[in-house]
């Protein structure tokens, strides 16, 4: 499998966000996207995604019988949670979502370390503990390809540990990591792409 964007390009209001952007990405790769807010880097999850057309170029999944949109999944920075629904439904749910695959729900929530608060609604929980259940659904639906905006956003030391682990073990099965991040991640080599934004 090889992810590969071809020249691509983004506009947003008029205003040219990056064009021209070419990577390509194989099995176990990663690849961190840097730069200032409103640089575009939300936006190229997106695109990657499907949930934005590019305005020039095209994003190619090489290798593989998947379209790209049904190969990823996009963990965004706000944590898609139903506050009414337990933590435990919540993940039940993306997992039925994604096509029952991926680890059970009460496992993957005692991994996680949130395991006590299954029965809880999701409203309550503290920025950390949604934090980790919104990750938590990387495990419940598995998919070859990880894009994620700011995925160490409100956790501890402990939750950043266990981000860095759970990219590290999808990336050894064969996965693609694809991070946007003002925070400093622990992805070992991982290239980079810097997005400085239109003047």
């Amino acid at each position: 499998m090889r992810l590969l964007a071809e020249g691509l390009g983004s506009a947003r209001g008029g205003r040219t966000l990056f064009q021209g952007l070419s990577f390509a990405l194989g099995a176990g790769d990663s690849l961190v996207v840097v730069g200032p807010n409103g640089s575009g880097k939300t936006t190229l999850l997106r695109l990657i995604a499907g949930l934005l057309p590019p305005t020039a170029g095209r994003i190619i999944l090489a290798d593989s019988e998947d379209p790209v949109a049904e190969s990823v999944h996009f963990v965004g920075h706000l944590d898609a949670l139903k506050g009414a629904l337990t933590l435990g439904e919540n993940l039940a749910f993306y997992k039925s979502l994604f096509g029952g695959g991926g680890d059970a729900v009460d496992e993957t929530l005692g991994r996680m370390g949130i395991g006590t608060l299954a029965m809880l609604p999701a409203e309550v929980l503290s920025a950390g503990q949604r934090r980790r259940a919104a990750l938590a659904r990387l495990l419940v639906s598995h998919r070859p390809i990880w894009l994620l905006d700011e995925p160490a956003n409100a956790l501890d030391a402990d939750g950043q540990i266990l981000l860095a682990r759970l990219m590290q073990e999808h990336r050894g099965r064969g996965g693609i990591v694809i991070a946007a991040t003002h925070a400093r991640l622990d992805l070992p080599a991982a290239r980079e792409i810097s997005l400085a934004g239109a003047a």
